[in-house]
């Protein structure tokens, strides 16, 4: 695990909370306490974080709101009582509090979005390691577009002549930031682990969401874990095709 991999894991924990004792926390804490900038970034996130929380917990229950909800009819609450000048009040402290979250979130050193497209491989390789469920199973490719399209994830996508002729098992739709990713399944023939519904996958992404996506259409090789993968991008999608084996393996559907 790498710097950047362990700040995206870390972005998900919450100081003095069972977060510390979860083990999906314990590589990227232990890195945290050996890497001195990274350690510096985690104690700033820990920070923003106990900021946000006791921000949260200064926000008054409007006097009487409980006793309005309860007493007056469902359409005249729903109607009236969000009007209410402190309920309002509340509403705006949240939506400022999520603002300054989300941008705490999303904020990045040049550094980190230099790095962008290393940790959204991980992350992919990660889904699928974790034995992520197709929202789809079918071999049709109209099927699969259609279901895409209809989930607001990439579905004009050009696949390699080969890769083109290799069998679907399905789909499915990932995120990576706010932007959805098509995850597209293949079978190789390979045998399969109990369990394993596929063992080739194809992630798709609008190349706008990543700053340093790959430039050419000559594929980039790269291990995350166990699989290799193979990135490109054609047009404005940017593609990883991720599989257990070595360069040659993967190139026989590229």
């Amino acid at each position: 695990m790498n710097r950047q991999q362990a700040k995206e894991i870390l972005l998900l924990y919450r100081p003095e909370s069972a977060d510390a004792n979860d083990p999906e926390f314990a590589e990227a804490l232990a890195l945290a306490r050996e890497d001195a900038e990274l350690g510096r970034w985690f104690e700033k996130h820990c920070a923003a974080q106990r900021a946000i929380r006791q921000r949260f917990r200064q926000i008054e229950v409007p006097r009487g709101l409980k006793e309005q909800i309860l007493s007056e009819p469902k359409a005249r609450s729903v109607a009236v009582w969000w009007r209410e000048p402190a309920v309002l009040a509340a509403a705006a402290v949240v939506a400022a509090l999520l603002g300054i979250a989300a941008l705490w979130w999303r904020a990045g050193s040049p550094q980190e979005e230099a790095e962008a497209f290393a940790t959204y491989r991980s992350r992919m390789a990660t889904a699928v390691l974790r034995n992520y469920a197709m929202s789809l199973e079918t071999n049709s490719v109209a099927e699969i577009r259609a279901h895409l399209a209809q989930h607001q994830a990439p579905a004009e996508y050009v696949l390699p002549k080969k890769l083109a002729e290799t069998p679907l098992a399905g789909c499915g739709v990932l995120s990576w930031q706010a932007t959805r990713v098509s995850m597209l399944c293949f079978l190789t023939g390979k045998p399969l682990e109990p369990g394993q519904k596929s063992d080739l996958y194809l992630f798709v992404v609008d190349r706008s969401a990543l700053p340093d996506a790959p430039a050419a259409t000559e594929p980039q090789f790269a291990r995350v874990n166990k699989l290799l993968t193979a990135s490109w991008s054609v047009g404005d999608k940017t593609y990883i095709l991720a599989g257990e084996g070595d360069e040659e393996f993967l190139r026989q559907y590229l």
